[in-house]
C-alpha cells in the first residue's frame, strides 16, 4: 500500500478500546494492521485502554476496524470500541507513542492475568543457538508475568517489578521495535541484563543458572523438600513417587491428609497418571495452565500419600520457563548423575491455611522449617497468586471452578447492570473479595481462610493493591450478615475509619450468605436486575435470617430481595466446629431428630468414643450446646457417617467427598438398580427421616455402601426438583440457579441439572468463579448495587467516585 494520504483524499477516526487490550500485544497489533492496509497515525496506551488516531481512506479504514476485532491477540478482551471523526492531518507513517496518563481516576483498562510460556518462547529456550536458550525468564508479548509484577497502570516497563533491571542493547532493540514479538514486553530481559537464579542448600549457594538446576535436580533426587520461587510466590516441591519425602512434606507443612497437585514434565506424562478426555487435555494445555482434578489410574506410579484414598488427583504442567528446565536434563550433566524429575509434589509454599509466601524474607521465615533447600530468583513478586483449581463438568465438558487464581485473576466479571464503587469482602473461608465499579466486577484472586494474620495482611494488601490499580474508592462495603465473622468485623471498622476522614460516609452493607451466593452465579450469567430465579444454595455453614446456621435452601431470589421458599428440615448440630471434624456426630445427631434410635450396629455409634455417647445425649436433649442446622453439607457429613465412609474429617468437606467417590464407583460397575429414596416434603421443608431409615434398612440388609451412595445422590437431586416444581407452581419462575459448596459435586450437579431441564427448567450453574464461598464476594457486590440503585431516586450510581483507590 503505498497511496499517498492527504488531507484532502483521507478519513481520521480517533479510536478508544477498552477491556484486556494492555500487556497482550495490542498496540503491536495496531501498529501492524495500519501499516499494513497503508494507514497513517499513532497509537498508545493511558489508564483507560488504548488511543488511536487512524487515517486514510474510508475502505482501508473499514477494513482496519473489522480486522482490529477479528484478528485481536488471543489474549485481548475487548469491550469497548468508541470511533471519532476528526480532521485529517495528512500525517506520513504509523507511530507507537508514549504512554501517558489521564485526568480521571478510575482505569478502564484490564490488568492481564499471569500467562504460561508460548511454544515460540520454549522453542527458543531449548534452542542452543538462541541468545535465551535456557534463560529461566524468557518471555514476550504473548507470555510470561502480567498481574504478579504489575504495581500501577498503565501497564509499562516502569510500573512493573521489571524497572529494576536496565536493558541490554540487544533487549532495548527488540523492545523498541513494532516488528518484533518482544515490542513492548515489559518483563523482557536475557541472561545479560535480566533477573538470575540461583540454588541454596546450607552453607551452599550456585549461581550460575545451569548449576542451580543440576543442583536443584540433584536435591529432589536424593528425596530432599526444595522451596521453589514462581511466578505468583513460593512452591514446595519433592519427589511425586516417594512415600518417604511426601510423608515428611505432610508432617512439615501440617497437611495431614489433604491432596497435593502434582506437577508432570508434559502431558504423555499427565496421560500415565490419569484418565484424561479431551476437555481436560485441552484444559491442562490452556494459557492459564490451572491445576486440574482428574481420574487417577488405579495403577499410577505415583506415592499414595500424595491423595490418601483419593481417586482423583490434581495435575497441572509445566508454566514457566523455570519449571520446564526443571523437568529437562542439564547439558553437560552426565545422565547417571542425577535423575531429572517427571513429576513432583508442587503445593503453595505455606503452612496449611496460610496464604502463600511470596515476599523473599517472609519465605525465609515461614518455609525455613519447612524446606531442605531453595531454588530462588531475585525478579521481584508484586502481587502473590496461588494456582488456580478446576475440574471439567463431565456432562458439559466446561470449565468448573474450584479455586480461581492466577491465570484467570483478575480479569473482571461483566455486570449486567451499574455498581456504584463497591468493597464486597467475602467469606471466611476460601476468601476472594470483590471490587465493583460501573459494569466491572474484580473479583481478586484467591486469599485463602482468615483465620491467621498472614491471611489477614494478605487480604489488606490484595484490596489497596486491586483499588489502587483501577482507582476504585468504595463509597459502600459489603459483609456477609453474620455478626461473628472477622470479615464482618473488618468491613464496619473500615467503614468507620473511611467515613472519619472523609465528608461523604462510606455505607456498610450486608447480604444473606445464600442469597449471595445466588446472586452470585446470577451475575455470572448475565441476569437482568429485575429478573428473579429459584436458588437452590447447598453448602455447610451460612448464617440465616432467624439466627440459626442455613445450608439447604431454596430461594425466590432477584438481585435485591431473596425469600426463603424451602429448606432441609433443621437438627441440632452438637458442638459446632468439632462435630464438622467428627462427622459420627452429625449422624447421631439427624438420627436423633428423626427418632432413629443409636442402636450399637450403626456405624456412627460404633465411632463413638468413651464417655462420649452420654455427652451427645445429654447436649441433645438438653439442647445444650447445640445450634440447629439446615445445612445439606452436614447431611451428606452424616450419610458418609451412616455408610461407614468418614467418620473424621481432615480437612473441609472430605466426607462429603468421600460419599461421592463411593456413589460414583458402585455407579462405574456393571448396572444395579440404585434405590428410590425420597425425601419427604413437610410444608416447605424436606424431611431426611425417610431416606436415613431406608438406608439404614439397606445397610442391614447387606446393599452395597457405594449403591446406597448414589442412591441418596439421587434422593437429593429429586427433592431439588420437587421444590422447584412446587416452588414453580406458585410464583411461575423457570429459571433455577445451583451454587454452594455442595454444587462442586459434580455427580449431584449433573443429577439435579438434567432431571430440572427435563421439567423444563433453565439451570444457571458457575462457570467463572467457584460455586464455594471463593465466588460469595461478586454476588454480595452484586446485592449490594442492586440495592443501591433502587434508593438512588434517579441518580445514576455508575460514575465511579474520585480518589486513589485506597482500599
Amino acid at each position: 500500500m503505498t497511496d499517498l494520504v492527504t488531507p484532502g483524499t483521507a478519513v481520521r477516526l480517533r479510536l478508544r478500546v477498552t477491556g484486556l487490550v494492555q500487556g497482550v500485544g495490542f498496540r503491536p497489533h495496531v501498529h501492524r494492521l495500519a501499516t499494513g492496509l497503508g494507514l497513517s497515525g499513532h497509537v498508545g496506551n493511558d489508564t483507560e485502554g488504548v488511543f488511536a488516531e487512524v487515517e486514510g481512506p474510508a475502505p482501508r479504514l473499514d477494513a482496519f476496524l473489522t480486522r482490529l476485532v477479528a484478528e485481536a491477540p488471543g489474549p485481548a478482551r475487548i469491550d469497548g470500541l468508541d470511533r471519532m471523526p476528526v480532521a485529517a492531518t495528512g500525517e506520513p507513517g504509523f507511530a507507537i507513542v508514549e504512554s501517558r496518563g489521564r485526568a480521571r481516576s478510575r482505569a478502564h483498562t484490564f490488568v492481564s492475568p499471569d500467562i504460561a510460556t508460548c511454544d515460540d518462547c520454549l522453542s527458543e529456550l531449548f534452542d542452543p543457538t538462541d541468545r535465551r536458550a535456557r534463560y529461566p525468564f524468557i518471555n514476550c508479548t504473548n507470555c510470561g508475568p502480567r498481574f504478579t509484577i504489575t504495581l500501577r497502570l498503565p501497564y509499562d516497563r516502569p510500573q512493573t517489578t521489571m524497572r529494576g533491571f536496565a536493558l541490554c542493547d540487544e533487549c532495548a532493540d527488540e523492545y523498541h521495535d513494532p516488528a518484533d514479538r518482544r515490542f513492548h514486553a515489559q518483563p523482557v530481559a536475557c541472561a545479560r541484563c535480566g533477573p538470575r537464579l540461583w540454588f541454596e542448600a546450607g552453607d551452599t549457594k550456585v549461581a550460575n543458572s545451569d548449576a542451580a538446576l543440576a543442583a536443584a535436580q540433584a536435591a529432589l533426587a536424593r528425596g530432599e523438600i526444595v522451596a521453589v520461587k514462581g511466578l505468583g510466590g513460593y512452591h514446595l516441591a519433592c519427589n511425586a513417587r516417594a512415600d518417604e519425602v511426601v510423608a515428611r512434606l505432610r508432617v512439615r507443612k501440617q497437611r495431614v491428609e489433604k491432596p497435593f497437585a502434582v506437577m508432570v514434565r508434559d502431558l504423555d506424562h499427565a496421560a500415565s497418571l490419569a484418565e484424561l478426555d479431551e476437555a481436560e487435555r485441552r484444559l491442562l494445555l490452556s494459557a492459564q495452565r490451572p491445576i486440574v482434578l482428574v481420574r487417577r489410574n488405579p495403577d499410577a506410579p505415583l506415592s499414595a500419600l500424595v491423595a490418601p484414598g483419593n481417586p482423583r488427583v490434581g495435575l497441572l504442567l509445566p508454566y514457566t520457563p523455570l519449571h520446564h528446565l526443571l523437568f529437562a536434563p542439564v547439558p553437560g550433566t552426565p545422565p547417571s548423575d542425577v535423575a531429572v524429575p517427571d513429576a513432583l509434589v508442587m503445593t503453595s509454599g505455606n503452612l496449611t491455611d496460610e496464604p502463600i509466601c511470596f515476599d523473599d524474607a517472609d519465605a525465609r521465615t515461614r518455609l525455613g522449617p519447612i524446606a531442605d533447600a531453595w531454588l530462588v530468583h531475585d525478579r521481584p513478586i508484586h502481587v502473590p497468586c496461588d494456582d488456580s483449581v478446576l475440574q471439567v463438568d463431565p456432562d458439559t465438558g466446561e470449565e468448573f471452578p474450584l479455586r480461581r487464581s492466577r491465570g484467570y485473576a483478575p480479569l473482571p466479571v461483566r455486570l449486567p447492570f451499574a455498581a456504584p464503587p463497591t468493597l464486597a469482602v467475602g467469606g471466611e473461608l476460601k476468601n476472594a473479595f470483590c471490587l465493583a465499579s460501573g459494569h466491572d466486577a474484580f473479583v481478586s484472586q484467591h486469599i485463602g481462610d482468615m483465620g491467621s494474620l498472614e491471611t489477614w495482611s494478605a487480604f489488606e494488601r490484595s484490596t489497596r493493591q486491586i483499588a489502587g490499580l483501577y482507582g476504585i474508592d468504595a463509597t459502600q462495603v459489603v459483609a456477609d450478615a453474620h455478626p461473628g465473622y472477622l470479615t464482618r468485623r473488618w468491613a464496619e471498622a473500615a467503614c468507620e475509619a473511611r467515613s472519619s476522614s472523609q465528608p461523604v460516609p462510606v455505607v456498610l452493607a450486608e447480604v444473606q450468605h445464600h442469597h449471595a451466593h445466588i446472586a452470585s452465579v446470577m451475575a455470572e450469567h448475565g441476569v437482568a436486575l429485575e429478573q428473579r430465579v429459584i436458588g437452590v444454595a447447598f453448602d455447610g455453614t451460612g448464617y440465616g435470617d432467624d439466627g440459626t446456621i442455613w445450608g439447604g435452601e431454596i430461594l425466590d431470589a432477584g438481585y435485591r430481595h431473596a425469600e426463603r421458599v424451602g429448606s432441609l428440615a433443621p437438627v441440632p448440630l452438637p458442638g459446632g466446629d468439632a462435630a464438622v471434624r467428627r462427622p459420627y456426630r452429625v449422624a447421631l445427631a439427624h438420627l436423633w431428630a428423626a427418632g432413629i434410635e443409636w442402636t450399637n450396629d450403626l456405624a456412627p455409634v460404633g465411632a463413638l468414643g468413651p464417655d462420649e455417647r452420654a455427652m451427645l445425649e445429654h447436649q441433645l436433649c438438653r439442647r445444650v450446646g447445640c445450634v440447629p442446622t439446615s445445612s445439606m453439607g452436614r447431611l451428606f457429613d452424616a450419610v458418609s457417617s451412616l455408610l461407614d465412609v468418614c467418620h473424621h474429617a481432615r480437612y473441609e468437606a472430605q466426607a462429603a467427598m468421600q460419599l461421592q467417590w463411593a456413589a460414583e464407583a458402585a455407579l462405574a460397575r456393571p448396572p444395579h438398580a440404585i434405590p428410590p429414596y425420597r425425601f419427604e416434603m413437610v410444608g416447605r421443608e424436606m424431611q431426611p427421616a425417610p431416606v436415613l431409615r431406608a438406608l439404614i434398612a439397606d445397610r442391614r440388609a447387606g446393599v452395597d455402601a457405594g449403591v446406597i451412595a448414589a442412591g441418596f445422590h439421587a434422593a437429593v437431586a429429586r427433592a431439588v426438583v420437587d421444590v422447584a416444581v412446587s416452588v414453580r407452581a406458585r410464583n411461575g419462575l423457570e429459571m433455577v440457579a445451583l451454587s454452594g459448596g455442595v454444587f462442586q459435586n459434580t455427580l449431584l450437579l449433573g443429577l439435579a441439572r438434567r432431571q430440572l431441564q427435563a421439567q423444563g427448567f433453565t439451570v444457571l450453574t458457575h462457570r467463572q468463579l467457584p460455586s464455594n464461598d471463593g465466588g460469595l464476594a461478586l454476588g454480595q457486590a452484586a446485592v449490594a448495587a442492586a440495592r443501591a440503585m433502587a434508593a438512588a431516586t434517579g441518580a445514576s450510581p455508575a460514575t465511579a467516585s474520585g480518589g486513589k483507590g485506597e482500599w
